[in-house]
């Protein structure tokens, strides 16, 4: 059973170093889940910025506010192009998010692709068409309405 992807690609009115700073944080990944998530990061000593092999844990409450333990690694880090967290421990089989970073004129092109497979084999490929992708995609949309909060709305240069 192949893998499901997702895409989204974000450009906001923010320096490169800004965007960078920002999302290659781990102090801010609370901010950019939604509340109903229940997403809270455990893990004591993972740093202030981005680098490979680093290791954040989190709680996270995705259907019926049950906790998940999820573990995720910091695998590759470009600085201010890339890095790419893959899960360690958590509730997918795969989980692999690559985030890009570019300078464009008047701001940053933020690019996003998450690989993920879910558990179980058919009953994950059924979870996914009636739950696990609308989640995902709404998660999505909450980020991008909230970057747009803190670093304002794209407008064509």
């Amino acid at each position: 059973m192949a893998a499901h992807s997702i895409k989204t690609v974000q450009k906001l009115p923010v320096s490169l170093e800004k965007a960078w700073d920002f999302f290659s944080n781990p102090a801010n990944l609370q901010l950019l889940t939604p509340e109903s998530m229940g997403f809270t990061v455990i893990s004591k000593h993972h740093g202030d910025t981005m680098y490979a092999g680093q290791i954040i844990e989190y709680t996270v409450r995705p259907v019926f506010n049950i906790p998940l333990y999820w573990m995720t690694e910091i695998t590759q880090v470009k600085d201010k192009e890339y890095f790419i967290d893959e899960q360690r421990f958590g509730p997918y089989s795969l989980w692999h998010h690559q985030h890009h970073f570019k300078a464009i004129p008047g701001g940053v092109e933020m690019t996003d692709i998450v690989h993920y497979k879910n558990p179980f084999w058919v009953m994950g490929k059924i979870a996914n068409a009636l739950f696990v992708k609308k989640k995902l995609d709404s998660i999505f949309t909450y980020r991008y309405k909230k970057a747009e909060e803190l670093f304002g709305v794209w407008e064509a240069v």
